[in-house]
């Protein structure tokens, strides 16, 4: 028979408030009763009922991490850097993916409320304005990791997107290319990638070269999205480079160009973004811009924590450094 609350405060020789207060955090034990009452409980493997207390405190030790894609690597290592955070300060996971859909998106903030998590870590394909809406009417604390909404609504931990694709294609620009490509997501949508492409179009503002949308395809962020984009590009267009929004889409891109008889980087550069684990295997390896993803979700996680136990933020929206790691899919 599992242990209770009432034998933890036997074996400990303090009464069952006093376990309690332990339990919950509570300031008031002194170190030497805290340390007894924490011995009897590991040695009775006691388990407090998560359902019962959270109904009495309102809180469930629990947070969500709501990602859009779990088969994309770019996301694991954002969700390992908030759950070692999170097991730092004694909350548990619940992970939920949402396959890029934003209906699913809304029905797991839904199902979260309803489980009483504490907070959400939510990193969204799309925030669109019903899902905004539904952010505030849930009246949950929420960080944004990844991504920013439009109106810097909500706690955030991002990089300058806009600022990386800029840096990435000014590195292509300085490498001497002048026909460069761009496949990824349309600056329409309301997500990180969206961003990139702005920042694409600032760096050939910048260098007074030309826009031209027919050696652009927008479309996702898999390998397949890639691969598809650049054989549609290149049937239109020559290009020397090629800015994607996603390691994931350069690497469809450069096998798409090798069907089509092109090396990278001897005919054209392949530039990605985010630095995945696959993009320093893959062959050749990806020239990328680099996101410090464990750093993302580990510092939203510190603020989620402090926003549900009510500490002030020093800062709400933190834009962490980026950097363009150049590698074999870029000729310089």
């Amino acid at each position: 028979m599992a242990a209770s609350i009432k034998d933890v405060a036997k074996e400990a020789g303090v009464s069952i408030a006093t376990v309690s207060r332990v339990l919950n955090d509570v300031d008031v034990v002194n170190e030497e009763t805290k340390k007894k009452v924490q011995e009897a409980i590991k040695k009775l493997g006691y388990r407090p009922n998560i359902v019962a207390r959270s109904l009495k405190t309102q809180k469930s030790r629990t947070i969500g991490i709501i990602i859009p894609d779990i088969s994309n690597q770019f996301y694991p290592e954002i969700v390992r850097g908030a759950e070692d955070v999170s097991n730092i300060y004694n909350y548990n996971i619940m992970l939920c993916n949402t396959d890029l859909d934003p209906d699913k998106e809304m029905e797991y903030l839904r199902v979260l409320k309803e489980k009483m998590v504490d907070g959400v870590i939510y990193m969204s394909n799309s925030l669109e304005p019903a899902i905004i809406d539904l952010v505030k009417s849930l009246e949950m604390p929420v960080v944004l990791v990844e991504t920013t909404d439009r109106a810097n609504t909500f706690p955030s931990v991002t990089i300058d997107n806009e600022k990386g694709a800029l840096d990435a294609t000014e590195f292509l620009i300085k490498n001497g290319n002048k026909r460069i490509g761009y496949v990824g997501t349309h600056e329409d949508v309301v997500n990180a990638a969206a961003y990139r492409f702005q920042g694409y179009k600032a760096a050939l503002e910048k260098h007074n070269m030309e826009f031209d949308k027919n050696i652009c395809y927008f479309s996702g962020l898999k390998a397949n999205d890639g691969y598809e984009g650049i054989k549609e590009i290149v049937k239109k267009a020559d290009i020397d480079a090629v800015f994607c929004a996603s390691d994931e889409i350069a690497m469809g891109v450069i096998n798409g160009l090798r069907e089509e008889g092109k090396r990278v980087p001897e005919d054209v550069e392949v530039m990605g973004f985010n630095d995945i684990y696959s993009a320093s295997i893959f062959y050749p390896k990806l020239t990328t811009v680099v996101q410090p993803m464990y750093d993302m979700g580990s510092v939203g996680m510190r603020m989620l924590i402090k926003i549900i136990n009510g500490a002030e933020l020093v800062q709400h929206h933190f834009v962490l450094p980026h950097e363009v790691v150049k590698r074999d899919s870029c000729k310089k």
